[in-house]
């Protein structure tokens, strides 16, 4: 176990920016997949801040946003100080949110821990999730190197950055840990497949800790434009002043901490992670993870299935009945219904990018 010296100095930096079209209609831009209510009690949002209780308090957790749901992230987190819930002016992916973020804490910890994760995942093992961070927390503080969280592949997916393992293993508070070989972000389906048929690799799963210092570090090596941008934006106050935060940020290149970084860097250990992790990503997935009736149906109290079988229902306000029909979703709201196979939800991001072409702006 990680001593408690090493979380003393701990930040969490949750990633919370993104849109989720995929959950479109309840998904929309003023309310996004980090921001649904489910699973139990809460948002997805509010469950990742909550899980990391045990370890880093409100006053050590910043959250990274944009300025759309800003009044929603800042009212469903009231514990966390306002001046670290920071809404970006423009999406700018990753690497220069996670840059920022380094110059913050360096400023508050020189010594500071990172611990970077998305906002819109869940994790059906908390207690096995946070003695996955202390072991991480204590190697990425040990060794000065930059820790990513692998997870075990259940299938190939070309979703995810892929992690190669070295051959040996040590172990670290009971977490098998293993020096990193390669790291490739997404890669195709065909080399994907072989990926997890080699039982080499992990998938990245978007969670990284190490020292603020280090990845300022790698930022100068790596991305020495991006390092520069970020030093000044730091002497401008960063977004501790608005003004300037809204002008330079923009300037940024749009790109991922995995290409800027992760990708070229070799002293990378991963801790191998059996955490219950799933980064719902479909409503597909929401059926697969929720309570089904005897028919095999997720559906709201109010409906009725008639001979039909394996069917998504979302609905707030209206009863809806379904007759003879199977493996569908069907997705309700104020105004708009969403009608579509289940095999086929991954693809309800299409129809958000087609309702954007025709101008269908108030039903994004």
């Amino acid at each position: 176990m990680a001593s408690k010296s090493v979380f003393a100095h701990a930040y969490a930096v949750v990633m919370a920016g993104g849109s989720g079209t995929r959950f479109w209609p309840l998904s929309r831009r003023k309310h996004p997949k980090q921001l649904l209510e489910l699973f139990g009690p809460g948002t997805l949002l509010e469950q990742t801040v909550e899980r990391l209780r045990p370890l880093i308090p409100p006053e050590r957790i910043y959250i990274y946003t944009n300025e759309t749901v800003l009044p929603e992230v800042r009212r469903r987190l009231p514990r966390i100080p306002r001046a670290q819930i920071v809404a970006e002016p423009a999406s700018r992916n990753t690497a220069p949110t996670l840059g920022v973020a380094a110059h913050e804490i360096c400023r508050r910890d020189p010594q500071g821990l990172m611990v970077v994760l998305p906002a819109d995942h869940i994790i059906s093992k908390p207690a096995e999730f946070l003695r996955v961070l202390r072991a991480g927390g204590e190697v990425a503080e040990k060794e000065d190197c930059s820790v990513v969280i692998g997870l075990k592949p259940t299938r190939p997916d070309t979703g995810f950055g892929y992690v190669r393992i070295g051959a040996g293993e040590t172990k670290t508070g009971g977490q098998k840990i293993y020096r990193v070989e390669n790291f490739t972000e997404k890669p195709p389906l065909a080399i994907a497949r072989k990926y997890v048929a080699s039982g080499r690799y992990l998938w990245n799963g978007g969670m990284f800790i190490w020292r603020a210092s280090t990845l300022l570090e790698n930022f100068a090596k790596y991305q020495p434009k991006m390092a520069d941008q970020l030093a000044r934006l730091a002497l401008a106050g960063g977004p501790r002043s608005p003004k300037n935060f809204r002008r330079l940020f923009p300037q940024f290149e749009k790109i991922s901490i995995d290409f800027a970084i992760m990708e070229k860097i070799s002293d990378i250990h991963a801790v191998s992670a059996d955490i219950g992790w799933n980064d719902v990503g479909s409503w597909a997935v929401v059926y697969d993870l929720t309570t089904k009736d005897g028919e095999a149906n997720v559906r709201p109290e109010h409906s009725m299935c008639l001979d039909s079988r394996g069917n998504m229902i979302v609905s707030k306000k209206k009863f809806v009945v379904t007759v003879g029909v199977h493996d569908l979703v069907i997705v309700e709201t104020d105004d708009a219904l969403l009608v579509c196979p289940r095999d086929r939800s991954q693809d309800v991001g299409k129809a958000v990018q087609a309702l954007e072409k025709a101008g269908r702006k108030e039903l994004l």
